[in-house]
């Protein structure tokens, strides 16, 4: 179940890559593995170039877990 009053954060535990996916699994409570295939698949029928960006832009807006 998703925790609305807990703030989304890169989580580096489970991270592939910067930890944006992890952190985001870990905020709603599912399996990292299951962001990260909704995410490969967003991305491949965006066109990649709209997937990276978002990828990018949200490693760099969302602060790391301490």
């Amino acid at each position: 179940m998703v925790d609305a009053t807990k703030p989304i954060r890169r989580s580096p535990r489970g991270a592939m890559l910067g930890g944006v996916c992890a952190g985001i699994a870990a905020w709603a409570g599912w399996d990292p593995s299951v962001v990260r295939v909704a995410y490969v698949l967003a991305t491949a029928f965006s066109g990649f170039l709209l997937g990276l960006a978002a990828y990018a832009a949200l490693w760099a807006l969302l602060p790391a877990a301490e």
